[in-house]
């Protein structure tokens, strides 16, 4: 997706304007553009899954089941004050 960012600014250019005059050197509809192609590259639709290793004692794998407004996992009490990563595999 970034070389398609690239390739549509490369389509867009930013024209050269005096900034002592109109105060801005990018025109409003560039900044739009930016902006849409931001939201694009963050969107949820376009993300791929990553790669992550990590090392550890013990791994257990859990559905996240609903608690009020949030979501809640359940793990053995011997794991109470120890660090955990917590990662989304779906």
């Amino acid at each position: 997706m970034k070389n398609e960012s690239k390739e549509v600014l490369q389509r867009f250019p930013n024209p050269e304007v005096d900034e002592g005059i109109k105060g801005n050197a990018m025109p409003k509809e560039r900044k739009d553009l930016i902006s849409d192609i931001s939201l694009i590259e963050n969107s949820n639709l376009i993300r791929e899954k990553s790669k992550f290793e990590v090392r550890g004692e013990e791994m257990i794998e859990k559905e996240v089941r609903q608690s009020g407004n949030s979501g809640r996992v359940y793990l053995p009490p011997d794991w109470v004050g120890k660090r955990v990563k917590i990662i989304r595999i779906d």
